[in-house]
């Protein structure tokens, strides 16, 4: 029981991370619209991860599709974490690395979860 409620924690925890960052992305606030550009893929890159943030927030959620939800978030978060360590930076404007620090909590918490429904994943690639 109480391993449930952990779990349940981290679904949470990831899917208000990513809701709370649809706002500066979907509203192309000047923070997001500088890391975009600066990556090379403003707008369409902002949006689509817009999209994709709010497609996982859904599917982590859901406990029938959480695993998928958590699958994506890994990648998503993989993503981000690449650009702040290889073009970004890990501080962003002066943000004190709370975007890169955001990215790790949600890679950990997708992480965990994955490796949680390890079994289901070996299930899927049989």
């Amino acid at each position: 029981m109480k391993s449930g409620i952990f779990f349940w924690i981290m679904r949470l925890a990831v899917a208000v991370i990513l809701v709370q960052t649809l706002y500066f992305k979907f509203t192309a606030s000047e923070e997001s619209v500088y890391i975009f550009s600066a990556l090379g893929i403003e707008p369409y890159g902002r949006i689509g991860t817009g999209i994709a943030e709010l497609i996982t927030a859904v599917l982590i959620l859901i406990p029938r599709t959480s695993l998928f939800g958590a699958i994506m978030g890994c990648g998503i978060m993989v993503g981000a974490i690449f650009a702040h360590l290889f073009v970004l930076g890990i501080e962003v404007k002066n943000d004190g690395g709370t975007l890169f620090i955001l990215a790790l909590i949600t890679f950990l918490c997708c992480i965990t979860l994955v490796f949680k429904d390890r079994t289901k994943v070996m299930n899927l690639l049989n």
